[in-house]
């Protein structure tokens, strides 16, 4: 398994050309599910854990490794499938999501695959608002199951979602009634989230599923307007993995528009890390916040909005 994780830092080049790798796993049975490599710390066959009282029955206990305590979440139950039963034959995949460091308990970890955006698609349509994908994907004949880790997040520690009364009344220059934010984000969850945490401050929102949704959109606009839409959308807000196009690319394809260009950007995701600092200044997006903490996140429209 190390050796399957050794090269993952030397795949930053894939980032930024509308690419990714996936660390395919199962939970039961023969069913193909991914996840980001880029979310991934390290993989390993599940260790010892300590029970954790009070915690929801999908929290399997706590992981110490090397001095550090990790939660680690059943990611077949805490989906509506049946409970992983055998720990000694499962692995814990170490993730990075909004800020915290947890673990992820799974069946079986296959192999890691590369793949292009292009080529993860939204879910199927019809599929409810019960389901916990974000995207699904072919790879060699089969179905891949990409799971909505914000929804998962929100039903077993769910966060504040409400913006402070200070920031709230905080004075901003811009008059918010005649301009929209574009939110692009592939989880119903964190759209959700933004729409709220800007609704609460008189921003309309429109939202969006993925990129290229959200190229489309502006592109729309743009016809609509006639040239710059600056002054009607000043801002995007975008996740960086999304279905058909990610953040970084739908970044550099408005940066490069003379009808787009002018508006703001600022990347909003739960991938964190320096390595995100650095791709915001490759693309030119203005901002990168990690996913998800309201008040930052509304503080930084006013300051963008306020932006001539």
């Amino acid at each position: 398994m190390s050796k399957l994780m050794a090269s993952v830092n030397q795949r930053t080049n894939l980032v930024g050309n509308n690419r990714l790798e996936l660390l395919l796993f199962r939970l039961h049975g023969s069913q193909p599910f991914g996840i980001n490599v880029f979310k991934v710390r390290e993989v390993l066959q599940c260790p010892e854990l300590t029970e954790m009282p009070g915690a929801s029955a999908h929290v399997r206990g706590i992981a110490h490794l090397r001095g550090v305590p990790v939660m680690v979440i059943d990611l077949s139950q805490a989906t509506g499938g049946k409970r992983i039963e055998d720990l000694s034959t499962s692995y814990v995949l170490v993730t990075e999501y909004n800020r915290h460091t947890q673990g992820f308990l799974v069946n079986s970890v296959d192999r890691i695959v590369n793949t292009n955006w292009d080529q993860i698609l939204p879910p199927p349509k019809g599929a409810g608002a019960g389901h916990y994908l974000t995207a699904v994907t072919e790879i060699d004949g089969k179905l891949v199951q990409i799971i909505d880790v914000e929804k998962v997040f929100s039903e077993i520690t769910p966060v504040n979602e409400d913006v402070s009364d200070a920031v709230k009344t905080k004075a901003s220059n811009r008059d918010f009634k005649d301009v929209i934010v574009l939110v692009a984000d592939d989880s119903a969850v964190a759209r959700n989230q933004v729409k709220r945490a800007l609704t609460s401050i008189g921003i309309q929102v429109e939202l969006v599923n993925d990129g290229k949704l959200a190229l489309d959109w502006l592109n729309a606009k743009a016809a609509e307007l006639g040239g710059d839409i600056s002054s009607k959308v000043p801002l995007l807000i975008s996740d960086i993995e999304m279905p058909e196009m990610d953040g970084y690319t739908l970044t550099a394809e408005i940066k490069s528009d003379p009808d787009l260009r002018n508006m703001h950007v600022v990347l909003h995701s739960s991938l964190s890390g320096v390595f995100n600092e650095a791709m915001v200044k490759k693309v030119g997006a203005d901002q990168f916040i990690a996913k998800f903490h309201p008040d930052e996140l509304v503080s930084a429209v006013q300051k963008w909005m306020s932006e001539e």
